[in-house]
């Protein structure tokens, strides 16, 4: 623990224990200590990360889930119930998948889901492959450009359309930390000029995809919200922003709009004083690894979301809500 402490690991004993946890001899233990003093990822090194409860197996070079990830799997999360009250197979696309942790999430709390997760780079895919391999859904990782590799049968039917898509501007990615710089891969990094090149390609293509109740779940940073609400609203999608402090996240939910709602509604989803997301396992590069969660992310979504009439879905903690028309 002190040699991590010395190379600059903030949070050494946390990764000391999920170390001494993973190395099956005091050889392999060393080895893994010199690669983290090296600088090397610790999901790398250990080959998982957590993410919403759950252990996502995470390839050399591919893209580290980040916790923040989890504010646009909670609405996911909520939208996915919703269509399950109608009798059909909900049908979930996640674009630019990385390791399809939000995929694997999604599938292992709500097994009737018809899952599809694409992304071009082929490290990535074949990671995400391993991810969905043992759920109990019909899930498929496909390598190709956003959508191009997904079946022309999928048009128009697309419940759920998910892309954490890179949004760091190219200019910045020399000042994110070195563990992202060096061992992520950059395409799962770079969003072009202004961090939002991706996004304004999915937008542009989504209403071809997407159920007439679909929506469109995109991550993105606050200082970009703006702008990324309008890219989706630019594309005919009635947009809402939401943010979540604790997480540092920020999401934008895109769907073909209703008579009389407005193009941009924004809200803020307050956590509930809930021990499972203030002890969520999953990390990003400098971010504390913890104990095992108090509390499943199934069990989390069920009891803090309730449904209300008609097509709203609220938190208990702080209701808000998706495709309610506006005056």
């Amino acid at each position: 623990m002190e040699r991590l402490r010395i190379a600059g690991c903030v949070f050494a004993e946390d990764e000391a224990e999920v170390l001494l946890a993973s190395a099956r001899t005091p050889v392999e233990l060393e080895h893994m200590v010199q690669q983290r003093i090296a600088g090397t990822p610790l999901e790398h090194i250990v080959g998982w990360a957590e993410f919403a409860g759950l252990r996502i197996a995470v390839d050399p070079g591919v893209f580290v889930p980040r916790r923040r990830t989890e504010l646009l799997l909670a609405h996911a999360q909520r939208l996915a119930h919703a269509k399950r009250l109608v009798p059909s197979r909900p049908l979930v696309v996640e674009l630019c998948c990385g390791s399809a942790a939000l995929s694997a999430a999604l599938g292992s709390t709500f097994p009737d889901v018809e899952l599809y997760a694409t992304d071009i780079d082929p490290v990535a895919v074949r990671c995400a492959r391993g991810n969905l391999a043992s759920l109990a859904s019909p899930a498929c990782a496909l390598q190709g450009d956003l959508y191009e590799p997904l079946p022309p049968s999928l048009a128009g039917r697309v419940d759920l359309l998910l892309a954490n898509a890179p949004y760091v501007p190219t200019e910045e990615i020399s000042l994110m930390p070195r563990e992202a710089r060096r061992y992520e891969s950059r395409v799962a990094l770079d969003g072009g000029s202004d961090g939002l090149d991706l996004q304004r390609r999915i937008a542009a293509h989504a209403q071809r995809w997407l159920a007439l109740d679909g929506h469109l779940l995109v991550e993105t940073s606050r200082s970009q919200a703006a702008e990324s609400a309008t890219i989706l609203a630019r594309n005919g999608l009635a947009t809402q922003v939401v943010t979540s402090d604790e997480l540092e996240a920020t999401a934008v939910i895109g769907w073909l709009p209703r008579a009389g709602e407005r193009l941009l509604i924004t809200s803020e989803i307050p956590h509930p004083d809930d021990r499972w997301m203030r002890r969520s396992l999953s990390r990003s590069p400098g971010h504390r690894p913890c104990a095992a969660p108090a509390r499943r992310w199934p069990e989390f979504i069920s009891s803090n979301f309730a449904s209300s009439p008609g097509e709203n879905y609220s938190l208990r903690s702080g209701a808000i809500a998706i495709g309610t028309p506006q005056a």
